[in-house]
């Protein structure tokens, strides 16, 4: 089958014809549906060397952390899955016997640094192939749901829906504010899981105006940027601050600006990983506002984001690629003219 591997760190990956996987004792073979490309996936064959990335991630590996698709067959001893049923796959696969994951939130494996991959797409043979082996712990069943769409879910909609449900006791209240800083492919999904799970007044920012557009239509309250960026976004709250503010670029500079409109028992959570800094001191930070970030989700989380999608309440934004067409995604990607997830569709 062909597959989309990285081969070398800081190498763009390449397009290769490999073996055809046999799922193993409690896995299923998923013919992949679609997987999505993520800024992740940039930053393995790009920015990490041998020295700077995470344990785990030893070339070579297919990529695609973003998976679904329909079981194709099972490996021993696994029932109660159909031929042809379709699958939204969990990617972060941690050690099964720690307490976090014990609760399913493998993202925040106690032994991470003892375990031979992160996740599938991460280390593990990813879904950018036309085939794929999951373990059957790892599915989330998707009914009718259209497969393709649903493939970024797996983390452009958990990663923010994570973040979302964890800063629900500060937006719980009448007259509550959320700001989304960055609205890209987890920006835009964050804005409709906002609408649909808060009654909280949505303030969105961008560079981009395309991307404010899609989010005001969403029934997010636009900012662009400028000078001025902060004192609107106060103003809108009347001077207040934001109540709960998800930054999913990451750099310092939008770090800032959470900072600078953070209200008092406010929260600040950093989701982008861009690697920016934060600075803070007793005088400037809002009493009892908090600065956190979050990794992923759980795989509780992501089974509640498909029933948010087969609801209607969330759709990914998608521009679709065949596999052939896979290394043009990752290059436009990278050269910041995608308006929308590349869905990779073997």
């Amino acid at each position: 089958m062909r597959a989309m591997r990285f081969t070398a760190w800081q190498s763009f990956p390449t397009l290769e014809e490999i073996e055809r996987p046999t799922p193993g004792p409690g896995e299923v073979l998923l013919k992949v549906a679609g997987a999505g490309a993520c800024h992740s996936d940039v930053s393995i064959f790009s920015d990490f060397t041998a020295e700077t990335a995470p344990g785990g991630m030893n070339a070579p590996f297919t990529l695609g952390h973003e998976n679904s698709g329909w079981i194709e067959e099972v490996g021993p001893g696994v029932t109660g899955f159909e031929k042809g049923d379709a699958y939204l796959v969990y990617g972060p696969i941690g050690c099964g016997h720690c307490i976090p994951c014990t609760r399913g939130q493998d993202t925040y494996c106690q032994n991470v640094a003892t375990q031979p991959y992160l996740g599938i797409g991460l280390g593990r043979d990813g879904g950018m192939a036309e085939y794929v082996v999951v373990p059957t712990r790892n599915l989330v069943a998707l009914g009718d749901a259209d497969p393709v769409a649903a493939a970024p879910l797996a983390d452009a909609a958990l990663t923010p829906y994570h973040a979302i449900t964890l800063a629900q006791p500060v937006l719980a209240k009448g007259g509550a504010t959320a700001l989304v800083i960055g609205l890209g492919g987890l920006g835009q999904i964050a804005v409709q899981i906002l609408k649909a799970l808060t009654g909280a007044t949505i303030i969105a920012t961008d560079a981009k105006e395309d991307a404010m557009t899609r989010a005001a239509e969403r029934g997010a309250i636009t900012v662009g940027a400028g000078e001025d960026q902060a004192a609107r976004i106060r103003e809108i709250t009347g001077g207040r601050g934001v109540d709960a503010i998800f930054d999913f670029v990451g750099v310092t500079p939008t770090i800032k600006l959470g900072q600078s409109v953070l209200a008092q028992g406010g929260r600040l959570t950093v989701v982008g990983i861009a690697g920016g800094e934060a600075t803070w001191s007793f005088f400037t930070n809002p009493y009892e506002a908090v600065i956190t970030n979050t990794y992923w989700g759980s795989i509780a989380d992501l089974h509640e984001v498909v029933s948010m999608y087969q609801a209607g309440q969330i759709t990914p934004d998608i521009e679709r690629f065949t596999l052939d067409e896979a290394p043009e995604a990752y290059k436009r990607m990278q050269a910041g003219t995608l308006s929308a997830r590349a869905v990779i569709v073997p």
